[in-house]
């Protein structure tokens, strides 16, 4: 059974030191794809905007920064108080956003309970798969009966 972790928010995109604007946002985790966490910025567009990552550098984020290319994360202080930083770049430019601290916390916290850390992959169903695929299928179990005399046998 899929676990699906949601959570809207409101996340601040910062324009300047001085300017930021509100973003409406959603958080969501699914334990179908259990080490990658989403964010859907909805922007007044027809479709939001989406951005999906480890898991795991975002409950790092949370308390060092870490991250290098097109996904930063680090914690700080704001004139709202403590807000998570995600700095997120792609082809079609770079964004600052800021996250209350409090709130992905709560949110990720509920995300590890329901996929605990280094319980990932048995999510993904890997080892039934590759027993299945490894496994001898009923066409095999003919072909190791050996239906041919060995040409030790002696018969002729």
């Amino acid at each position: 059974m899929q676990t699906v972790v949601e959570r809207e928010l409101e996340l601040r995109l910062v324009l300047s030191p001085e300017r930021s604007v509100p973003v409406p946002s959603r958080l969501t985790y699914r334990s179908a794809d259990p080490y990658a966490v989403h964010i859907s910025f909805h922007i007044g567009s027809a479709t939001p905007v989406s951005w999906s990552f480890a898991r795991e550098l975002l409950v790092e984020g949370v308390f060092r920064p870490c991250g290098h290319g097109d996904v930063r994360v680090w914690p700080t202080k704001s004139g709202a108080g403590s807000v998570i930083c995600l700095a997120l770049t792609s082809s079609d430019g770079d964004a600052l956003i800021e996250a209350p601290a409090a709130v992905v916390s709560t949110w990720l916290e509920r995300t590890l309970r329901a996929v605990p850390p280094g319980a990932e992959t048995t999510q993904l169903g890997m080892e039934e798969g590759l027993r299945e695929l490894l496994g001898p299928a009923a066409r095999d179990e003919l072909w190791l009966s050996d239906p041919w005399p060995s040409d030790e046998s002696g018969d002729t």
